[in-house]
């Protein structure tokens, strides 16, 4: 297998996105190649830069254009594309290009609390308002519905109902930094065996 040049698409600070570079470092398989942020100032940003990887911002009109993301993504020779904590919808032509090679994480047990303005502590209120008794994290493929793509793997905590919305973003989160590097290994592994 060819070494698989990886993009990980950001909105914000980046943990998810610094625990995907520093699982792959010096890995013969997958090179985290470029970050892409639709925000100038997400914070992610500088922890890829930290960590060597280059970087490029894409505000929702170059997101949206062909011309733009198209030359970025093969001028780095990316092969597969993560959602790492991205917000925007990406544009048909992203999922035309990379069909069944763009993932992203979510940080609820799909399909209950996805699609349009279910993302960070949006997601965790509602679970907490719901008195849910788990959570957890899924991982899917990318389709033109927000949140709506085959799911790949999920991965379940316990709530209390004393837990805070803060309390149940962090069990998820711990669920994030543990499990999602090791799904995007198995998820490029197979695609490109």
């Amino acid at each position: 297998m060819k070494k698989i040049n990886l993009a990980i698409f950001v909105s914000g600070s980046g943990t998810n996105c610094e625990n995907l570079i520093k699982y792959f470092a010096g890995s013969e398989q997958v090179n985290c190649a470029l970050v892409v942020s639709n925000k100038a100032d997400a914070y992610a940003l500088v922890r890829a830069e930290s960590l060597g990887v280059k970087t490029a911002v894409a505000p929702k009109p170059q997101l949206n254009d062909a011309g733009f993301m198209m030359p970025l993504l093969r001028g780095n020779n990316i092969d597969f594309i993560v959602l790492a904590g991205f917000l925007p919808l990406v544009p048909n032509f992203l999922i035309d290009s990379f069909p069944r090679r763009i993932i992203n994480i979510h940080p609820a047990l799909l399909p209950k609390y996805g699609g349009k303005g279910m993302w960070g502590h949006h997601v965790h209120e509602a679970v907490k308002a719901a008195g849910e008794k788990e959570t957890g994290m899924t991982v899917h493929y990318v389709t033109p519905v927000c949140d709506s793509g085959e799911i790949i793997a999920q991965y379940r905590c316990a709530l209390s109902p004393e837990d805070s919305v803060d309390d149940i973003a962090e069990k998820e989160h711990l669920l994030e930094m543990k499990y999602f590097p090791q799904v995007v290994n198995k998820v490029i592994s197979e695609t490109f065996a």
